[in-house]
């Protein structure tokens, strides 16, 4: 008789371990409190738009083709994308714009023309990023730091010898500085703290390992959206026998003598060999583990930063943008000092626009364009919020306004928002945090949960707010990490 597994969370992560659990032979099932899977990466629809609700950037997608191999299918029998050819159209209100173009040289090029930074300055930052992906990503991506064997590897002795130049002692932005003459571009790759919910004026120089990811990887988009990616793993992983409870509302995981062996859902009792938690590790202590050993530490982090989205339908087109825009603030740092020391939002934030429409056209009606449109906000710790989304509304379109020289709440006939407070609620982030703890310190990695309980035998844990944490590519990561725990 085949073993079995239970699954508390249908993310991304939560998917992704289903299928690796069934093609051991497992028999799973997962329990998920919302009526659909994917937990963060779902969607919405109003009235003809359609808008990829939450992750929207793509990286790494041999992670997800992995799973359809494993499960011997061809993944382009399942899931279709395609690289972008530009990453993400940048604007200023002084009117620059610069393409980074997923052409190294090319991007160079566009920054010395646009901005006046020798092309030399990116062509050299990017191998810097590669450089520390190099020795890095073997060591905090594709391993447990919570395991010995881990720090006494060849590859860790090796990135030993290299620390000076891994990022380690300075922060992102002292580590760009040092890159770039232009505060423009040095603005422009301090974003990429954004990508974990970071800070780049606190967190390590570490974090310049993510442009790698986007310009020597390369960016990608499913042709039927980001949605797709959790739509293609979901029938994957039903082909495989895996069995999904939906409006299922995980009340607790049962433990017995230090073991884990079941949780229970609406009050019934489901037993099972080994339980995998793909739910918030912080949230998931305060509820399904409630009863159990509390990592204080761990939970007493500071929490990343969350999102304030608008899904509006655009009534008119924008030759100008692309499928990722980002419209910078004046004040980049003022920015972040309200998002992680003040707990509020700056009148003048960086706006993000997100427009599948300009790569699958029936995400909007003709003539129009369905704007994701996001800006870094704290996590909730009880603000005035809707005072807080109100002013925001206003400084956004404000913003927009004067960069794209437009009248744009005339154009908007639909909106649905996201904040803070619904983040949690519909995904149980805890505060609404997107990636769990923040990375704002050196030793931020070393203070995320491991993919295993050390107290609590076949209990595993996987997702963005476990290491690896945070993001499509490493939430599927913490999934395949995670694996080599169970067949050990």
């Amino acid at each position: 008789m085949s073993q079995k597994a239970l699954i508390v969370g249908s993310g991304i992560a939560g998917i992704a371990a289903s299928i690796r659990l069934a093609v051991q032979g497992y028999q799973v099932e997962v329990f998920e409190a919302n009526p659909y899977p994917g937990g963060k990466l779902s969607e919405i629809t109003l009235n003809g738009y359609r808008f990829d609700a939450g992750p929207s950037l793509f990286t790494l997608p041999e992670q997800v083709e992995e799973l359809f191999r494993l499960a011997e299918k061809d993944p382009k029998d399942h899931f279709d994308y395609e690289k972008l050819e530009v990453a993400c159209h940048y604007f200023w209100e002084d009117g620059k714009q610069v393409k980074a173009w997923a052409d190294i040289n090319r991007f160079a090029e566009e920054v010395e023309t646009k901005l006046g930074e020798p092309a030399k300055n990116v062509r050299e930052a990017l191998r810097s990023s590669a450089f520390i992906y190099e020795h890095l990503a073997p060591l905090f991506m594709h391993r447990s730091l919570h395991q010995f064997g881990t720090w006494t590897n060849p590859q860790a002795l090796k990135s030993y010898l290299k620390m000076g130049k891994l990022g380690i002692f300075s922060t992102m932005n002292q580590a760009n500085e040092r890159q770039f003459q232009n505060p423009k571009l040095v603005q422009l790759f301090n974003r990429y703290a954004t990508y974990n919910g970071s800070d780049p004026y606190q967190t390590p120089a570490t974090l310049n390992i993510i442009p790698h990811l986007e310009f020597n990887i390369g960016a990608y988009f499913p042709k039927k959206g980001m949605h797709d990616i959790t739509m293609s793993l979901y029938r994957l992983a039903q082909d495989l026998g895996v069995e999904f409870h939906f409006m299922a509302k995980v009340e607790e995981i049962l433990v017995e003598k230090g073991r884990a062996v079941g949780v229970k859902v609406d009050g019934k009792t489901h037993q099972a060999d080994i339980i995998v938690n793909n739910m918030d590790m912080v949230n998931a202590y305060k509820s399904i583990l409630r009863k159990q050993k509390q990592p204080k530490k761990l939970l007493e982090q500071p929490k990343s930063s969350s999102a304030l989205i608008f899904y509006w339908g655009v009534k008119r087109e924008f030759k100008e943008l692309g499928l990722h825009n980002i419209l910078f603030s004046e004040d980049y740092q003022t920015e972040f000092e309200h998002i992680f020391k003040k707990g509020s939002i700056y009148e003048d934030p960086t706006v993000y626009i997100n427009i599948t429409s300009t790569h699958k056209s029936d995400d909007a009606p003709k003539g129009c364009m369905n704007w994701f449109t996001m800006i870094n906000v704290p996590n909730n710790q009880g603000q005035d919020w809707d005072s807080l989304i109100q002013k925001a509304r206003k400084n956004i379109i404000s913003k927009v306004n004067r960069v794209l020289k437009t009248d744009l709440e005339s154009l908007i006939e639909v909106e649905e928002i996201l904040e803070p407070r619904t983040i949690e609620s519909k995904t149980s982030s805890a505060n609404g945090a997107l990636y769990g703890n923040s990375s704002n310190n050196r030793f931020a990695a070393f203070l995320r949960h491991a993919n295993y309980s050390s107290d609590i035998k076949n209990l595993y844990f996987c997702g963005g707010s476990v290491h690896p944490g945070g993001g499509i590519p490493l939430s599927l990561l913490s999934a395949k990490i995670m694996m080599g725990f169970v067949k050990n």
